[in-house]
């Protein structure tokens, strides 16, 4: 373990910082989903197809997930807190541009690109939250912060309706600009700046090779469901984006300084969490698509409830409710029993969640339950792999290895949208709408993966809560 900070007026006060993290971490989860129901507003007003318009989405999740395990191990390597700032401030000017530029999709997709680097933002959180505050609470915070990637989702699909229905596209984006230079100033002058380093030449090369092999991977993945997934396009950025994966592998073994410990990624008790990570995203990422778009199918479909925007993420309310309880509740498991229980629970309440809508989504209140059953479930895995992970690695390399944790959440959930948008187009009715089984096929897919997440717990190994997985070292939170 480093040795312990020495005490000053800034890290008296944890509550604080833990509310200012959040205000950060919410943020970024509203402008992942807000996005989503604005798309079709965004495509009328700037007069551009439905395939230039969803590069708002691809944009922003390539850069995502490019930039948070990069700005994540620059946080290791020369501050924490230095390093949040400067990825809020990067994220409000992103948001500013977008709002500057709602007639025009160049300028949009510009600020979504710069709102990308705003990925780093959980690990950094998370670091800060592992090097300052004291040890029986940073389970239960990292749960709290983690659950904040499904509440501001839900919400986020709230907003959005009543903005696009009553306001404007760009409020949407000015919302996101407030909110975030509130957070970077907060940041700035009330958190402490983390006395945890890891000294460290900068990896430029595999940095380049991890960019690469995400960006293709993920253009691959995301334009699927337009080129078609046996085209030659798609095939050739899949496989070429899976060899500079393995390129980057190979080239971390052999630099005498990599960005990436492939040693530490290669421990049980890091690898299942993120193949957990992977799976859950899947599911969890098919319903930001599914639900919204099952309740705002016209009624004349036959299984469409005809919400408007605002309607339909009204009916997401109850899961962020319910995310809120279950992230910290997660934590508290952690401590007491360890990460792998509460891991095991929200898997088992996501695939709960997915065969009720699978096999009942004919009313609206088994639309509810089951998303609320949905909240639960991921607020649960979020925090129990954020903990599992943490607690496996050393402090100096907490950025980097939680940010590859949000990396396979991110191509697991670029993955299984995209999936589950093929699924709806593959099962159309005359009319050009979805059919009721395609929805049926979409959420049993969903409900598979996570299952898939269920049987990835007995890989993950068990720990006394108290001890850090795989040393014998104390641990801060339990694994």
């Amino acid at each position: 373990m480093p040795p312990a900070a020495p005490p000053d007026a800034a890290r008296q006060h944890p509550t604080r910082t833990l509310l200012i993290l959040a205000v950060g971490a919410i943020s970024f989860a509203l402008a992942q989903t807000m996005i989503i129901p604005a798309l079709p507003a965004i495509q009328e007003q700037t007069g551009v197809s439905e395939a230039s318009v969803t590069w708002l989405l691809t944009a922003f999740l390539i850069v995502s997930s490019v930039a948070t395990p990069l700005l994540g191990r620059l946080g290791d390597m020369y501050g924490k807190e230095r390093l949040l700032v400067m990825v809020l401030l990067l994220f409000a000017a992103g948001s500013a541009i977008c709002a500057l530029g709602t007639h025009s999709i160049a300028l949009m997709v510009a600020g979504r690109v710069v709102q990308g680097a705003a990925g780093a933002l959980f690990p950094l959180s998370f670091g800060i939250i592992r090097d300052e505050f004291p040890r029986e609470r940073v389970a239960q915070s990292i749960g709290l912060i983690s659950s904040t990637f499904g509440i501001g989702g839900g919400v986020g699909l709230v907003l959005s309706g009543v903005f696009v229905d009553h306001l404007s596209l760009a409020a949407l984006f000015w919302l996101a600009f407030g909110v975030t230079v509130v957070a970077a100033w907060a940041t700035w002058r009330y958190v402490p700046e983390s006395p945890v380093r890891a000294p460290a030449r900068i990896d430029w090369g595999g940095g380049a090779l991890l960019a690469l092999a995400l960006s293709t991977l993920l253009l691959g993945v995301s334009r699927g469901p337009d080129w078609g997934w046996s085209s030659g396009r798609v095939l050739g950025l899949i496989a070429g984006g899976l060899a500079l994966a393995v390129a980057f592998v190979a080239w971390e073994r052999r630099v005498p300084e990599p960005m990436v410990d492939m040693g530490l990624m290669a421990r049980r008790a890091v690898w299942a969490p993120n193949l957990a990570a992977f799976a859950i995203g899947f599911a969890m990422f098919g319903s930001f698509i599914l639900i919204p778009q099952i309740t705002q199918a016209p009624e004349s479909t036959g299984y469409g409830f005809g919400l408007n925007a605002t309607q339909a993420g009204l009916v997401m309310v109850p899961s962020s409710i319910v995310m809120l309880i279950a992230g910290p509740l997660s934590g508290w498991l952690s401590t007491r029993v360890g990460s792998r229980i509460p891991l095991a629970a929200g898997a088992a309440f996501a695939a709960t969640s997915f065969a009720v809508l699978a096999a009942a989504h004919e009313r609206l209140w088994t639309i509810v339950v089951g998303a609320t059953l949905l909240g639960i479930g991921i607020s649960l895995a979020f925090a129990a792999m954020a903990n599992l992970v943490v607690a496996a690695v050393p402090a100096t390399h907490v950025g980097v290895a939680t940010g590859i944790n949000a990396i396979m959440r991110s191509i697991g959930g670029a993955v299984g949208g995209q999936v589950a948008a093929s699924l709806l187009s593959s099962h159309l009715l005359a009319n050009g709408m979805p059919a009721e089984s395609g929805y049926t096929s979409a959420f049993a897919m969903s409900g598979g993966a996570a299952l898939v997440a269920l049987a990835v717990c007995a890989l993950v190994p068990s720990s006394r809560p108290g001890r850090r997985a795989g040393t014998g070292e104390p641990a801060r939170v339990a694994a």
